[in-house]
């Protein structure tokens, strides 16, 4: 029963080759990078920005997988110069739609997957089943239950065939080569890239989002290392009502990004603070972090606190190369050029001719301003900005550096995660002693604000 119901909707989801590279690249018939990058730097007048950002919305909206992961990385990540600046949120407000706003499916196609993956329908398998959605995203969409024995729970629902779709997309290289091209566009172009080793990166990160079972697991992790967490909130999920395509979790509520910018420059200081922590902090000390930071992954408090959602695409480090990251930024702060150079290199980003020490550290030490600043500091959209000119151009000023590295596909995730969080932090205006909280992460050091006072009460309960 669930395939026929399941049908008008897969066949929406194109899966031949061109068909799935066609709404992007037939916006101007040239590819979906030059397209993108050469509708930004129109001086056309905003009426005309409008219609092409809109467009490019809905033409990814249509791609369900890889090319709407496309749009979502492009609605949240600061342009930079890309965009004439009275341009910028025209095209950020089309395209932030893609965060949490995707066309839904029929109720009767989302209770048909749930009767195929769990044996029965909705309403059998939970005392109370909403059979509209509370949110629809890239690969499925969420709908608000309540259990047999009480529980509020939520539960995201795989949208028929998108899996096949995804790993058609994953295997088609026209569609890959026209996602690298988007994404030169607002990741670090960095000159000696390999982009085969990009495209296998993205291809593991996003293969994964399509088995919720994956993503249980690494929910799971999380829920258990923040289990209490004074500020920090992690969804527990419930396995027993869990599969590939069915994933059921605790419910939690509170303000999405778009309510979340109304709020007192106070509690926006503190939402600040505690997305630096978990991102910064997991990554540190757990050795993973979610490497998809768009804004719709987040639920905002009015207490300051922010609960995480979606841990499809988590990218997990060894202890060595945790070290080699808290150490490259050991160097940098500590001005040791030589070191700086030396570590990079042992790290596989300098694959031939090195770039001077001077001016690798000088590179390096831009996206280090919020911690080498005088504290607090605050993140602005201006800074965000100006992060992306200095340190990801190969035309900037740091373009000496920039155009001689290569960034290995295991670090991917780190340029997505950085450039992510940064454009979030700034959208907040965050301000913080982001130094002092990295002394607590890297070196154990003493609480530098009343969030630190309260983790570290939490970590010595552990």
């Amino acid at each position: 029963m669930a395939d026929s119901v399941a049908e008008p909707v897969r066949s929406s989801i194109r899966t031949g080759r061109l068909a799935r590279a066609a709404p992007l690249v037939a916006l101007t018939g040239r590819t979906a990078g030059e397209a993108i990058v050469s509708a930004l730097r129109r001086k056309d007048s905003s009426q005309l920005h409008a219609r092409s950002a809109e467009r490019y919305a809905q033409s990814l909206g249509r791609s369900r997988g890889v090319m709407m992961k496309a749009g979502q990385i492009l609605s949240f990540v600061s342009l930079g110069s890309l965009v004439e600046g009275s341009s910028q949120s025209v095209y950020q407000a089309a395209l932030s739609r893609l965060q949490d706003d995707a066309p839904p499916m029929e109720p009767e196609v989302a209770a048909a997957v749930v009767n195929a993956e769990l044996g029965a329908p909705p309403e059998v398998i939970f005392a109370e089943f909403d059979p509209q959605p509370l949110a629809a995203a890239s690969i499925g969409q969420v709908h608000a239950a309540r259990t047999h024995d009480g529980r509020d729970v939520v539960i995201k629902i795989q949208y028929p065939g998108v899996a096949e779709a995804i790993r058609a997309d994953l295997a088609n290289t026209e569609l890959l080569a026209t996602f690298f091209q988007l994404i030169r566009g607002v990741m670090p172009d960095l000159g000696r890239t390999d982009a085969r080793a990009l495209a296998r990166e993205v291809s593991e990160r996003i293969g994964e989002e399509i088995d919720y079972r994956a993503e249980a697991v690494n929910q799971t992790a999380f829920a258990e290392a923040y289990r209490g967490h004074p500020f920090i909130r992690v969804p527990e999920v419930l396995p027993e009502l869990s599969t590939g395509r069915v994933l059921t979790m605790e419910r939690s509520d509170g303000l999405r990004w778009s309510q979340a910018q109304d709020a007192d420059q106070e509690v926006k200081d503190l939402w600040g603070e505690a997305i630096y922590r978990f991102t910064i902090g997991s990554l540190r000390r757990l050795g993973r972090f979610n490497a998809d930071p768009h804004p719709g992954n987040f639920l905002f408090h009015p207490d300051g606190t922010v609960t995480f959602l979606d841990y499809g695409c988590v990218k997990n480090f060894d202890p060595d190369q945790v070290e080699w990251m808290r150490s490259a930024v050991q160097y940098a702060m500590d001005e040791d050029a030589d070191g700086l150079l030396r570590k990079y290199t042992e790290g596989g980003f300098v694959p031939g001719d090195p770039p001077s020490p001077s001016g690798m550290l000088a590179w390096a030490r831009e996206a280090l301003v919020p911690v080498l600043s005088p504290q607090p500091f605050r993140y602005t959209p201006e800074f965000a900005a100006r992060l992306v000119d200095l340190e990801f151009s190969p035309r900037g000023p740091h373009s000496a550096v920039v155009q001689k590295l290569a960034l290995p596909g295991e670090y991917l995730s780190l340029s997505r995660i950085d450039l992510g969080m940064t454009a979030v932090l700034a959208t907040l205006r965050a301000s913080s002693n982001w130094a002092g909280i990295r002394e607590e992460i890297d070196f154990a050091g003493p609480p530098s604000t009343r969030y630190g006072e309260l983790e570290a009460e939490y970590r010595a309960r552990a």
